[in-house]
């Protein structure tokens, strides 16, 4: 039976009261634990103000029907911890030295702003995330995993998952995955990251990096002590001679897509890449962010397939599967594995191991491959879609690049400029899109006069909305 409420003394009794009957009402073994608790939280969350004087023991303990030796018990612990201050003959009374608000938990992720059509790339379609068949991996993981799973993984990844990795890789990018060179990193970030930490400790403290290309390069390699150094692309890819001229020995590339311009690097400038890294006893460090997804021919396999002591390579499920699940690969040159994966140990221990072995199972099954044509065909699909709506609403419109990955570029006439004012009322329309100088090391501004060249991405709006979307940029161009 609960305590009886009688009349409290006065406002500080009534308040006390007020707050504490919950725990009061707790069961008798965990009763003086939740008095305390409760009472923490009341001083924590200023609803018992700092100089408040708190009802004597005895009339606090018949308010709340407890005994009077749990309410001390409370007093004294709290008094012990600095909460509550007493003295004798004096009462007990709230501190002064708490405060701590309550806390709030603030969502800091990358969020869409509310836009009425979103065209910025870099974004899977989430919803394509193959929910049952993940389920279902991780409820036959969870039956059947040792125990000894659940301690301590190499810090590589579970061998499990390094050798179906490295069997996917040599089948689908022609990449030579041997599993010992193998590590499984929370995506391409953090691959970065410990390449630009192994970079350092080799004594090298600039990199190369595509300009246009990633805005994320800057910052990961930065952090490791290196500095990145922006390199002018041409038709096949990095122009040669700027990197020669770089003094770099180390150079970062998008062979198979480059982000953002869409170009493939040719087959000549592969060859000239691994030529000019074995003049200047460097590496080329791979991102193959979205190479399984071609859709005019098949995929253009891995530059680590023709010199996989000269290449480092890495790719992630955030294209394919989803970014949240801070899943990624790292494949490393002989020499270079034994720091890789002692800075991988320091940095965290090792990837959680139940993500591994229920992505290992996923692989195994052939759960991923499904998943890759489920993905290829809708990313297909709506980029022909985006192709046909550019082509009914901006009249002019030329769409560069390889028909491939997330995104397009497309550069609409001069009659829809400056780029600064096309913007603006893109912005106006709530229509959210990226100009391509927005890629540039460092980030320009808007072109003052001329054409405008925007980076569009597709995957994760679905058809009939890239039409809509479309015709809405279309209405806004026009004023």
């Amino acid at each position: 039976m609960g305590p009886t409420r009688r009349n409290p003394g006065g406002g500080a009794a009534s308040a006390a009261w007020e707050l504490l009957l919950p725990a009061a009402s707790a069961p008798a073994r965990t009763r003086g634990r939740s008095l305390q608790a409760a009472l923490r939280e009341a001083v924590r969350s200023g609803r018992l103000a700092p100089g408040t004087r708190l009802p004597s023991s005895r009339d606090l303990a018949a308010d709340l029907g407890v005994s009077r030796g749990l309410v001390t018990e409370a007093y004294e612990q709290l008094t012990a911890e600095g909460y509550l201050r007493s003295g004798r003959g004096a009462g007990t009374w709230v501190g002064a030295a708490v405060r701590a608000a309550r806390p709030r938990a603030h969502d800091l992720a990358p969020r869409s702003p509310g836009a009425r059509a979103d065209f910025v790339p870099g974004t899977p379609d989430l919803a394509l995330f193959p929910r049952a068949a993940w389920a279902a991996a991780q409820r036959a993981v969870l039956a059947g995993l040792p125990h000894r799973e659940l301690g301590y993984p190499d810090p590589r990844g579970l061998p499990g998952l390094r050798t179906a990795l490295a069997e996917l890789l040599a089948r689908r990018r022609g990449v030579v995955a041997d599993p010992e060179r193998l590590v499984v990193v929370s995506g391409v970030a953090q691959a970065t990251a410990l390449l630009g930490f192994a970079l350092h400790a080799r004594g090298m403290r600039t990199v190369g990096v595509e300009d246009p290309g990633s805005p994320q390069h800057d910052a990961l390699y930065a952090a490791a002590g290196v500095a990145a150094v922006p390199l002018p692309l041409d038709d096949e890819g990095v122009a040669l001679e700027p990197l020669r001229a770089s003094g770099v020995r180390a150079v970062v590339v998008t062979p198979a897509h480059q982000f953002p311009t869409g170009i493939a690097c040719s087959a000549r400038r592969r060859a000239e890449l691994l030529d000019w890294a074995r003049s200047v006893d460097g590496i080329v460090l791979e991102d193959d962010y979205d190479g399984d997804f071609r859709y005019d021919r098949a995929p253009v396999g891995a530059l680590q397939g023709l010199d996989p002591d000269r290449v480092a390579y890495t790719g992630s499920v955030s294209k394919s599967l989803a970014p949240g699940l801070r899943l990624g690969w790292l494949l490393v040159p002989d020499s270079w594995t034994e720091e890789v994966v002692e800075r991988k140990r320091t940095m965290d221990l090792g990837h959680p191991a139940l993500d591994q072995a229920v992505f290992a199972r996923f692989l195994e099954r052939g759960d991923y491959d499904r998943q890759l044509r489920r993905c290829q065909r809708a990313y297909r699909e709506r980029r022909d879609a985006l192709v046909a709506a550019l082509d009914a609403h901006f009249p002019g419109a030329e769409v560069s690049g390889i028909a491939a990955g997330l995104h397009v570029i497309v550069t609409l006439p001069g009659r829809y400029g400056p780029e600064e004012r096309f913007l603006t009322r893109m912005a106006e329309a709530g229509v959210a899109v990226r100009p391509l100088s927005a890629y540039a090391h460092p980030p320009t501004g808007p072109a003052a006069a001329g054409e405008v060249r925007l980076v569009l991405g597709y995957a994760h709006v679905p058809p009939a909305r890239i039409a809509g979307g479309v015709r809405l940029m279309a209405q806004a161009a026009a004023g």
